[in-house]
């Protein structure tokens, strides 16, 4: 296992990290046992990893819940990042939602304290304040972010700072690249890059749009009349299903499973400090685990950003997934 410097946080993080997400909503997910749960935590600390990422919505509280059980006496020895919603974000609920956060953990802190989407409802300056009194009494060790743009970047920083901007970012969808990866190293930030199998698009599963489960194609990728989405574009399926059909092939004369191969794509891009990967079952999480230290090179690289280039160009500048440019949640 490889690993990086998150920031200016002073943690060195394994180049791949554990969601937590897939282990705690069943509804989204499905449903899977509770020693599956703990097989896949007890095979991210065998293989190295020390950066496990969860948040207070995954699943109503059920990913934290789970993660501090499976984690247990070897909590001390890793990072826990989790994450507060923007709803939550003013002082006083704000702090209830860190309380119930650590006792969902079983922990006395939590590594990684991260705003999860910029709230639009509380000045970034109370925000950032109460979570400086969060580091103060030594509950959070170090202040995060998700889902930030480069308005928000800016904002959040001329009131206080931060260590880590976690995006979506994938083969298929490369939107961040844009601006928002160039704001954050220019904030001094770590990049934590999150969903970068698509929601299991990139492991080669899937050869027609229909076999997708439903949940998991609400992105701009798919056309606004698809069930469950709630953006007003055309879609992409098209050409994402050509992308996915040209990166399997590629995957195959290289010799790698599709997801190996993006994932130690998205591993090899500037600024990026760790891959969070999510796994339900060991047998998931040990089948990706050689991309953390697998250097596919320059060539293997560049070939993919060509293959993958006509979709990011379709889908454009809006780092939001889900939401139309002109609702964008990502400034």
């Amino acid at each position: 296992m490889r690993y990086r410097c998150l920031g200016q946080s002073g943690f060195s993080v394994s180049m791949l990290s554990f969601g937590a997400w897939q282990i705690g909503d069943s509804a989204f997910w499905g449903a899977s046992a509770a020693e599956d749960a703990q097989g896949a935590v007890d095979e991210a600390l065998d293989a190295g990893i020390n950066l496990f990422d969860t948040a207070e919505m995954y699943g109503n509280g059920e990913s934290e819940r789970l993660l501090g059980q499976c984690l247990g006496k070897r909590r001390p020895q890793v990072h826990v990042a989790s994450k507060v919603l923007p709803e939550n974000c003013a002082p006083p609920r704000m702090r209830t939602s860190l309380e119930n956060s650590l006792r969902r953990l079983k922990t006395d802190w939590i590594d990684l304290y991260q705003v999860h989407w910029p709230p639009r409802d509380v000045p970034f300056g109370d925000v950032c304040g109460e979570l400086l009194r969060f580091q103060e009494e030594g509950k959070i060790r170090a202040i995060g972010l998700s889902n930030f743009g480069p308005e928000d970047l800016n904002e959040w920083h001329a009131a206080g700072g931060a260590v880590s901007n976690q995006v979506g970012y994938n083969a298929v969808f490369r939107a961040v690249e844009y601006d928002v990866i160039p704001a954050s190293r220019a904030h001094k930030l770590g990049v934590l890059a999150y969903m970068p199998l698509m929601q299991g698009l990139l492991a080669g599963r899937y050869a027609r749009v229909e076999d997708i489960p439903m949940m998991r194609r609400r992105s701009r990728h798919f056309a606004a009349t698809r069930q469950g989405t709630r953006h007003e574009e055309g879609g992409q399926e098209q050409l994402l299903m050509a992308t996915l059909a040209e990166l399997n092939e590629f995957a195959e004369a290289v010799g790698l499973s599709p997801a190996v191969l993006c994932v130690a794509w998205l591993c090899a891009q500037p600024g990026v400090s760790s891959v969070i990967l999510g796994a339900r079952t060991p047998s998931q999480l040990r089948s990706n685990l050689a991309a953390a230290d697998l250097d596919i090179g320059p060539a293997a690289v560049a070939q993919l950003d060509e293959i993958t280039f006509p979709l990011k160009h379709a889908l454009g500048t809006n780092c939001d997934m889900w939401e139309t440019a002109s609702k964008s949640r990502i400034h």
